[in-house]
């Protein structure tokens, strides 16, 4: 398993169509690969 680039709380930007938005317990959250990013802003 490869570790991923991503962390919580970094903030990216990923193209309009990119993920599967869900609710789970009454929050909200987007999954999406991590090749849908382009980029990571911190």
């Amino acid at each position: 398993m490869t570790p991923l680039s991503v962390k919580a709380g970094d903030q990216i930007l990923y193209g309009k169509y990119s993920g599967t938005e869900l609710t789970f317990d009454g929050k909200d959250y987007l999954i999406m690969r991590e090749s849908d990013i382009y980029a990571i802003l911190n």
